[in-house]
This record gives structure tokens, sequence and C-alpha cells, in this order.
């Protein structure tokens, strides 16, 4: 069981793509009306985690939208769903965080963070503030034991207007697309930028708005337009709401100057499926993984025929980490599957609980199962 929100008088709700993932049929009941209906799915977009769906209604009580960038912490807000299929269920907390991100969740996150008490039910419900209005759609929550610790995260109001409606409209959302892999950088590091902090240019693709442009790796970007860039998931999810074939100006520093540039952004679908990877990463139990591109694979001193995909984080308490997955490792190969991409590395971990990895490392190759 899941939840959602009532977007129109006319039946379009909107929840999170999991809930509806992979069903064979959908079943929607409101509570007040004794009638279930069936649900048609109109779209979704598994990157963000929203789906939305269509059931045959009139005269229904739509949500008002607020402007989630006006959502500070501290607000008063208010969760609602069906949690562990109770029924309906409203608790009350604080907004306690906003922009999170690289919670590693899913791959496009900008998440407001609650500790309005969310559990499994909850999924796809809406956070509404002290006025009724909808501020996020709960989707997921931090717990070791499954259910409510105070640590939830709604997808922003704002988000879900611009996926819902390119949904409604078009069945998909397409994402603009400027061609680059990019980073964070630390304290250390921003001294070379004089104390700013932003997204670096770790790669630039071919024939690419960024390459059009003329970003270089080192480059770090600032701005685009009048929108600030804090760090690579802030320039991922600024660039991901802007609509394809729009025009952007990049502010940028390189070599302590400050320069910028106009582009028109391309569609993320139109552009070489080898280097769309560079703007994917993907956590799973505790590692990161990106795209194994051909410049890691000369930094690295490695084969440019290796295929695999490149593990650039791993957190120390996981038990990744205690099965001595490191940083700089290459994941090759998923139980028989060979991976040449970090689409093929998700595809590759879905089912049974443990899988082997065939891991390199430095030339050699060893096994673990996690």
């Amino acid at each position: 069981m899941g939840s959602g929100v009532i977007v129109s008088s006319d039946g379009y709700i909107v929840t999170n793509h999991h809930v509806i993932d992979g069903a064979d049929e959908i079943k929607v009941s409101i509570p007040g009306i004794k009638k279930e209906y069936d649900g048609k799915i109109i779209g979704t977009d598994e990157k963000s985690d929203i789906a939305v769906i269509k059931i045959e209604a009139k005269d229904l009580n739509a949500i008002t939208f607020y402007d989630s960038e006006k959502v500070e912490v501290g607000d008063i807000v208010f969760a609602l769903g069906n949690p562990f299929g109770v029924g309906e269920t409203i608790t009350q907390g604080i907004i306690s965080a906003t922009r999170r991100s690289s919670i590693g969740i899913v791959e496009h996150e900008n998440f407001i963070q609650t500790d309005a008490s969310i559990n499994p039910g909850n999924s796809g419900g809406a956070l509404i503030n002290s006025a009724g209005y909808l501020v996020g759609i709960n989707s997921a929550i931090i717990s070791k034991s499954g259910g409510n610790v105070g640590i939830g995260f709604a997808i922003p109001s704002n988000m879900v207007v611009n996926i819902a409606k390119a949904l409604i409209n078009d069945g998909k959302f397409v994402r603009a697309y400027l061609g680059v892999s990019i980073a964070d950088i630390s304290e250390d590091l921003s001294s070379f930028y004089g104390k700013k902090f932003g997204a670096l240019v770790t790669g630039v693709g071919e024939d690419t708005p960024a390459q059009k442009l003329g970003l270089k790796r080192g480059d770090l970007i600032i701005k685009v337009d009048d929108k600030e860039v804090e760090s690579a998931s802030s320039l991922k999810n600024i660039i991901s709401s802007i609509s394809p074939n729009t025009r952007v100006t990049i502010t940028y520093l390189r070599d302590k100057k400050q320069l910028k540039g106009t582009i028109e952004l391309t569609s993320y679908k139109q552009t070489d499926d080898g280097f769309n990877n560079l703007h994917q990463n993907f956590q799973y139990k505790g590692i990161t993984v990106e795209p194994l591109d051909e410049n890691i694979k000369k930094s690295l001193g490695i084969s440019l025929n290796i295929s695999g995909v490149l593990v650039s984080k791993v957190d120390p308490n996981s038990e990744a980490a205690k099965l001595g997955i490191q940083r700089g490792d290459i994941i090759l190969q998923v139980e028989q599957n060979e991976i040449k991409s970090v689409e093929e590395f998700k595809k590759s971990i879905k089912g049974i609980s443990k899988k082997r990895l065939y891991i390199m490392r430095r030339g050699g190759i060893y096994v673990v199962a996690l």
C-alpha cells in the first residue's frame, strides 16, 4: 500500500514511482468515499521517484500547491498518508532541513527533511503546511528498524509540479543536458577558486553544450543564470529542472578568473549514451559507483578496453567497507553479468539480497559477496 495526492478535480493523482512500479493493477480508495477506483498509470519518472496516475472521477477536492522555495527550517508541517495500512493518518512535525541531496535514495535529490512521523505506507502522501497547502510528497525515511525515527524526506512541491505537468502532458519527463561530469570540492581545494564552492568539472563530453561553451576539466561552475550553484548535486538539480532547448548563462571560474557564456541546453536523451552515463552516479549498500570513462581509465593507467563502473565513494561504516571494497576499485561483473555502464550495474544488482561482485584493483581481480 501507498498514498497519493489528488492534484486535479478530474482525477489526476501524484504518488511515488516506487509505490506503483511493477503493479499489474492499481486500486484507489478515497477517505469518505465508499467506491474503489481503478487507477491508470499516466507516466512515471524513476530518477525523481514521481508518478502520476488517473482515476475516472469528477469534482474531487484537489490540493493547492505551495512554493517550496519559500519553505524554511522550523516551519510546522503535517504528513498525510496510510502508514502500515491502518487508514488515513495525519502526523505533525517541523521542517528539519531543506535541499538535502547525496542521500542515495534516487538519482535526482533535493529533499525537504521533516521529523513528522512517516512510516511505510506514507510514501506518495502529502506533506502540507499549516494552511493546508502542499509543500512536498513524502518519499522515504532513514531508519535501522524500518519504522519512524524522525528523519523523513519529501520531494519539494516545485519539483513535483514540473515533473507532474510533463507526465500528464507528454507521458514522460525529459531533462535538459549540459554534458559534463562533475564533483564537489573540499575546503582546501576551494582556495584555488577564491574560497568559492560550486560544481567542479571533471570531464566534458564531445559534441555537447558544455564543449560548445568551451568548458574544460578543472572549471568550477558557480551559477546558472541567476541561481547559485553550491555543489555538484545543486548543478544537477538546476539543469534537470530546465526544459531542453532553453538558453542559459553559465558562470564559472578558471585560473581564478570569472568567466561566463550562454549556451542552449539539449535533451538528455538526444546525447550519446556513452557520455550520458557521466552524468550519473548510483549508491548501493554503502558504495557509490560512477561511469568509467576514457579519462578515468587513462588516469588509472588501465587499458581502454576494460569496461565496468568506478567505485567513487565508500561509507566507512558499511558492509562494503568491512568486505574491503575501496574508493578507486572497478566493478567488472555482477554474478554472470559483465558491466559496461551504471544502468547495467543497477539492473544487475536487483533481485536476491547478496550478489558476487568481481572487482579489479591495481591489475588484480577479486570477488566479494555484497
